[in-house]
């Protein structure tokens, strides 16, 4: 059990009680492994033998330039940097304490906040507490930018004595030019230049992948993580700050790591500092998306007057703000207009265990996709007691490419099948008969009554026409200006926890991929291709409470409003 004085113990303790301005995701990070590190964790702990040893080499290491040149790394090392060492390398299993916890640490920051230094230490203690024959790697989009980690490297070892001296007539550390090689251990460091094809065949203990949002795909990523299958401690640093896309691999590892902060997805091998700040419309007046995106900043009153410097020449001259909203902001800044569709905790405070849908008058919103992809058939209905939306997901997919999906969209279909969030049919596409069917007996397994489906024409026109025979169908154009006010209407519900569903993880993290756009007119509308992911329960949600909208919203004596 670590004491209170420990610098991350420090640190966590300091963001829990809003003592440091951090972002909700580092919030939720710290609030996950404080109980670890206070030795309350059944599965895991944080091995002071290990901590004893990384403070011990921390004391004999030497910051080679900036502000804190010539001090120990231990005197120069800041709160969240302190979490980051001590979790991603100290936390352990307790039944097995070689075996270290994390085996992906994410860490999303902005320019100038010791990334790279943060990195180049972790690397050394690796370097001297691995086991020998070690191999590390790093990887950028180019090869300047994957060679910033070996200077950093050879910086901090050329300027602390006792690494850069001899032991039995060897130098400690060989340092030549495409290689660091550490003569104490046999461990070897070398900077990988990038490309598309020729990452395969190495087998690293440890990888970083820098400005992971500057490249083109996840290859390097991959063909690291395949090479480390037969190590017991692999370990996968990926840093970066925003690039001005929202579809890079860095934003699918960042998505994936909010969805196991908010337990989403079950996975406790990774760790993530994400440092993008809560707010991210004000930039040009509030400081604080300044202190939660750039923590050094909050150590060194220097920095941040630099960065409020370069943010007021940003707001002067427009040419200079994609690079500081970007880059200083870890905003996305051609995503203005582009936002997160829902908050997922406004969205979980309608998680409920059941819903009694017998009786109920319902609509129905399917959104079928093209027969390879994901489709959803969603019920929604108004309950007036409550004063609050019902909903029903139902996704479909191609049963023979559940394990392709459940490998690339980083899900586990098996298991939203087994429980029964979703329905797999067909071979490599959709069975649309069985989607047919699933909406002819929807009165009879749940007991209600259809008013009415609303689809898409593009792909649903066929299916319609069956459906009709039985049902009153409405088509409803795909179009920002019609499908603004159900767009709307369902942010506000979940923002007021007022959509009540059965917990259903797909469900979730549908809406956790969902991203909104805005046309001309200022109508709000989610735009499939900008977002994280799938979101066909989402689409199909909106097409219901479009129908519904009709019922509950632009009926006079009913309390809703919604603004436009």
């Amino acid at each position: 059990m670590l004491k209170d004085s420990n610098p991350a113990v420090k640190y966590c303790k300091a963001v829990l009680a809003g003592k440091i301005n951090a972002p909700k995701f580092v919030k939720i990070q710290c609030e996950a492994w404080l109980p670890i590190a206070k030795g309350k964790n059944r599965k895991f702990i944080v091995s002071e033998k290990k901590m004893d040893l990384v403070m011990d080499l921390l004391d004999l290491l030497i910051v080679a330039k900036g502000l804190k040149a010539g001090k120990t790394v231990k005197e120069a090392l800041s709160g969240f940097q302190w979490l980051f060492i001590i979790a991603v390398l100290c936390t352990v299993e307790r039944k097995n304490p070689e075996k270290r916890k994390y085996e992906t640490a994410i860490l999303e920051i902005c320019r100038k906040n010791g990334k790279t230094f943060l990195i180049a230490v972790l690397f050394i203690l690796l370097f001297l507490m691995e086991p020998k024959f070690s191999m590390f790697y790093s990887v950028a989009p180019d090869g300047a930018l994957s060679r910033e980690l070996k200077d950093a490297l050879e910086k901090i070892i050329q300027s602390s004595p006792v690494l850069n001296d001899d032991y039995k007539g060897r130098r400690k550390f060989k340092i030549l030019r495409d290689y660091i090689y550490c003569n104490l251990t046999d461990n070897k460091y070398v900077p990988l230049n990038y490309s598309n094809s020729t990452l395969d065949g190495k087998l690293p203990s440890v990888f970083l992948v820098d400005e992971t949002g500057g490249l083109p795909s996840p290859y390097a990523i991959e063909a690291m993580r395949s090479g480390q299958l037969t190590i017991l401690n692999k370990l996968g640093c990926i840093i970066s700050t925003k690039y001005p896309t929202i579809n890079n691999p860095f934003e699918d590892e960042v998505g994936y790591a909010k969805k196991v902060l908010q337990d989403i997805i079950e996975d406790d091998k990774v760790f993530a500092l994400l440092f993008e700040p809560d707010n991210t419309k004000d930039w040009m007046a509030d400081d604080g998306i300044l202190e939660q995106s750039n923590p050094l900043a909050l150590d060194l009153p220097s920095v941040m007057e630099d960065l409020k410097d370069k943010r007021n020449k940003a707001i002067e001259i427009p040419a200079h703000r994609e690079n500081f909203v970007t880059k200083h902001c870890n905003i996305i800044y051609s995503g203005v207009g582009t936002e997160t569709f829902v908050d997922i905790h406004d969205l979980q405070k309608g998680r409920c265990k059941q819903i009694d849908w017998r009786g109920r008058n319902v609509y129905l919103g399917v959104d079928l996709s093209m027969t390879n992809d994901n489709c959803s058939v969603v019920m929604a209905a108004w309950d007036e007691l409550e004063e609050a939306v019902l909903a029903r997901p139902m996704i479909f997919i191609p049963e023979g490419r559940v394990l392709e999906k459940t490998k690339f969209e980083r899900f586990d279909y098996d298991w939203a099948i087994k429980a029964g969030e979703c329905i797999a049919c067909g071979d490599r596409t959709v069975d649309y008969a069985v989607m047919e069917k699933y909406v002819f007996d929807v009165e009879e397994t749940y007991g209600v009554k259809v008013l009415g489906i609303g689809f898409d024409r593009y792909n649903a026109l066929s299916s319609a026409q069956k459906w009709d025979e039985k049902y009153e169908t409405i088509e409803i154009k795909q179009h920002s200006s019609v499908l603004h006010p159900a767009t709307k209407w369902c942010s506000e519900l979940v923002a007021n926890g007022k959509l009540y569903y059965v917990t259903n993880k797909l469900f979730e993290v549908n809406f956790e991929n969902a991203r909104c756009v805005y046309d001309t007119n200022m109508n709000r509308y989610v735009n499939k291709k900008k977002s994280a992911g799938k979101v066909d329960a989402v689409v199909g949600l909106i097409n219901s409470l479009y129908l519904l909208y009709q019922d509950v919203v632009l009926d006079a004596g009913n309390n809703w409003t919604v603004q436009t």
